[in-house]
């Protein structure tokens, strides 16, 4: 998969995240909190959605195509209406509910993929800790000892889905390779072993630098 095919795929995944799952969540249910699935993501409460590769699933089993069709329609197909959880942060995807989704089926799942890897990753490094997908920055998730770790899907500093681990307290050294703390693409890193060992390295290094 290369880079340049999975902006804008990225782009409408996190608009639909935001939109049409977790905004209609919010205003239903009280939580923004989304988590990933075979094939995508879904919701945690109601309204029962899911995303599978480019296909919204409803919760009585409706398939909505991610394309040829506005977010606010694809919203108001799915029984809900379409917008961004009002009141709890100032930036997210930047897509409006009048723009079409395009979504790419190959760059979908390799996002979809990316999310997998992320979650097994996440899951061996803290067992007790469920991942969330957050629809502010679109990456999943954990906090541990005052560090953040997850699988971020891209955004303007990497344009393709990268592990990272962030200190709260900024560290030194050629680890710590982005403004945040540290991060690298998967599409480096391969699997979801290596992005565990990755994850476990940040926290080393976090914790016992020399």
């Amino acid at each position: 998969m290369h880079v340049q095919d999975l902006p804008r795929t990225r782009r409408a995944l996190h608009g639909v995240a935001e939109l049409v799952l977790a905004g209609p969540q919010y205003r239903l249910s009280g939580t923004i909190r989304l988590r990933p699935v075979s094939g995508g993501f879904a919701t945690v409460a109601a309204p029962d959605l899911r995303i599978d590769c480019d296909t919204l699933v409803t919760g009585d089993g409706g398939r909505l195509p991610l394309r040829d069709i506005t977010y606010a329609g694809l919203a108001e197909a799915a029984g809900v209406r379409a917008g961004a959880p009002e009141g709890l942060y100032r930036n997210g995807s930047g897509v409006q509910p009048d723009e079409p989704v395009e979504v790419d089926p190959a760059a979908a799942e390799y996002i979809a993929d990316c999310l997998a890897i992320g979650e097994t990753a996440l899951r061996h490094l803290e067992p007790e800790l469920t991942p969330v997908l957050w629809p502010e920055h679109f990456d999943l998730g954990i906090t541990s000892d005052e560090i953040n770790y997850g699988v971020s899907l891209g955004d303007a500093a990497i344009e393709e889905p990268y592990a990272y681990v962030g200190p709260w307290r900024p560290r030194q050294g050629t680890f710590w390779n982005m403004p945040f703390g540290a991060a690298r693409p998967i599409s480096e890193l391969g699997g979801a072993d290596a992005v565990t060992a990755f994850l476990e390295e940040g926290r080393r290094q976090a914790h016992d630098p020399d």
